[in-house]
């Protein structure tokens, strides 16, 4: 069985539902803010909290596994809290790991230490801050990017957390881009070197693939089922248009393989349309 990475000294909680980190207190937060916010939610069960050495004893392993050069997905198994697909982008400047996992442990630095490490570590919106300090630590205290935006969902705070705005290199070659809608602070994460030089978008739930690969979505929440307005899919869509992108990764393993950025186009006009009442004869 693998171990878990976390200090031994400390009982840093990790929220059950969503896999958000919290300090070390000497109980549990009442509540974990993210998820009762409502964009996501309580389970009827109620809220509960774990730690990453109750993990690791559950038997929950980290996983790496190549997508594409240079660009690898990293996820738990079995799954943890939203369950979300990490991306591990190398660079020669430096990798990235993008929507970090619940759960870190030896098998990930093991993993991935052999790729080149980790430079910077950055979540597209606070459901996907997983263990992002203990992910940190365990490589060596790389920073973490924060968009300032969202800086009010941080529930642990730490030395290593850098806040950005409107957009951010942190490695040459990456950059993020503050897109909006989702959350204030929704961003993705721009690769021009993937697909073969034609560019990468890893977009998080701001831009979300659907079941059918040709096209994507976009929401203020997806499990609850609440729009967005054709403005703010608008503005999502206009603030990447500096960007070239052929293929476009979601973070629960959507893929948009292929003319990504005219699907996403696409798709906001189709879901400006509908919000707008273009389409009500047809219901």
């Amino acid at each position: 069985m693998d171990e878990a990475l976390g200090e031994d000294a400390v009982t840093l909680w990790i929220c059950g539902t969503c896999s958000v980190e919290y300090p070390d207190t000497a109980e549990p937060p009442a509540a974990c803010p993210i998820c009762t916010d409502e964009r996501q939610y309580v389970p009827a069960t109620g809220q509960t909290w774990t730690t990453s050495q109750e993990r690791a004893g559950a038997g929950h392993r980290t996983q790496t596994a190549p997508l594409e050069p240079d660009l690898y997905a990293v996820t738990v198994d079995p799954q943890v809290g939203i369950g979300q697909t990490a991306y591990l982008v190398r660079t020669p400047a430096g990798n990235l790991l993008w929507d970090p996992t619940g759960y870190v442990d030896q098998a990930a630095v093991d993993a991935i230490t052999p790729l080149g490490g980790i430079a910077a570590i950055a979540a597209s919106h606070p459901h996907m801050f997983g263990v992002q300090v203990e992910w940190s630590r365990a490589f060596g205290g790389v920073p973490v990017y924060v968009c300032e935006a969202d800086k009010e969902w941080l529930g642990r705070s730490d030395e290593v957390v850098r806040f950005w705005s409107d957009s951010c290199e942190p490695v040459p070659g990456l950059t993020f881009v503050q897109a909006g809608g989702h959350f204030r602070g929704s961003a993705v994460a721009h690769w021009p070197a993937g697909a073969e030089g034609r560019g990468v978008l890893l977009s998080g739930d701001t831009i979300a693939p659907v079941t059918d690969r040709r096209w994507v979505t976009f929401m203020r929440s997806f499990p609850n089922s609440i729009p967005l307005s054709a403005r703010a899919v608008e503005q999502v869509v206009s603030r990447l248009e500096p960007y070239a992108y052929e293929r476009l990764y979601g973070n629960f393993g959507g893929i948009v393989a292929s003319d990504a950025k005219e699907a996403v186009r696409r798709s906001a006009d189709r879901y400006i349309g509908w919000v707008r009442g273009d389409f009500d004869a047809d219901t």
